[in-house]
């Protein structure tokens, strides 16, 4: 319809208008009426251009390989420009943020790639809106959505990982122990002062033991306590025994010492 005179601009495009090959306006949405073989529209869309970005191969700072992809979001601000200043705006949006993921991440270590990839996006968008700028396209957004690494470096942080979390967990066991320490000595000095409390500890003891399972226990520490007991009593009970024997033999002795000294002349 525009060779007829008459071309239709949508709500998201912009109509760039030659006239014998000059630029002459640029029209918005709707109905627009041209000079037939003379005016020639050209539309520009406005919308939000989704760029997915190949995975590549890619070098880093400490000399580790890794495939990066990632995705852009663009658009057209300015469709005189999109139009004047390049052949193919598209393609040259996607092989100049290639290139630019490629130089941002190959300055980059391993270790800032992988946990400062944030500060990688705003660095990439900015060289390329920088870039992009004079055809008339401004980057919204850049995004590093996966990084692939070798089998070897995967086994390695792997490993890293794990001695991490053992180191992290023997230092949690290490002061467990030295508080469990303190609590314990605590609790003897409380129990030597208290010994009665010994006795309550150990019947909580049988208590638990009792609750877990439905079984029969000896617990030897009342049996020594009452053995400890009978012996003092047969120790007490016994030791009068030779006190009396003495005492009989001494007042026997004298007796008889007694009766000789009375028969004598």
């Amino acid at each position: 319809m525009a060779n007829l005179g008459v071309a239709i601009v949508r709500q998201y495009e912009s109509g760039v208008v030659f006239r014998f090959g000059r630029l002459h306006n640029v029209r918005g949405p709707g109905v627009h009426f041209m000079i037939p073989l003379v005016d020639r529209m050209q539309k520009v869309s406005l919308r939000t251009v989704t760029m997915p970005i190949q995975s590549q191969q890619i070098i880093t700072k400490d000399n580790v390989s890794i495939g990066v992809a990632a995705v852009a979001y663009y658009r057209r601000t300015d469709a005189v420009k999109s139009i004047l200043e390049i052949t193919d705006v598209d393609r040259a949006v996607y092989e100049i943020a290639q290139t630019t993921v490629r130089n941002v991440v190959g300055r980059s270590l391993l270790d800032q790639v992988l946990s400062e990839t944030e500060t990688l996006n705003k660095a990439i968008k900015t060289v390329l809106d920088e870039l992009t700028s004079p055809w008339g396209v401004y980057v919204q957004l850049v995004e590093l959505k996966d990084i692939e690494l070798p089998q070897s470096m995967q086994r390695a942080m792997a490993r890293q990982a794990e001695a991490e979390r053992e180191k992290r967990a023997k230092i949690i066991a290490a002061e467990g122990e030295a508080l469990s320490a303190g609590k314990l000595a605590e609790a003897a000095d409380v129990i030597a002062a208290h010994p009665v409390a010994l006795q309550l500890r150990n019947l909580q003891v049988l208590a638990e033991i009792a609750i877990e399972k439905n079984s029969t226990i000896v617990f030897p520490a009342q049996f020594l306590d009452s053995a400890r007991a009978l012996a003092r009593f047969v120790e007490s009970e016994s030791s009068p025994l030779p006190h009396a024997l003495t005492d009989w033999h001494t007042h026997t002795g004298e007796a008889g010492q007694g009766a000789s000294e009375r028969t004598q002349p």
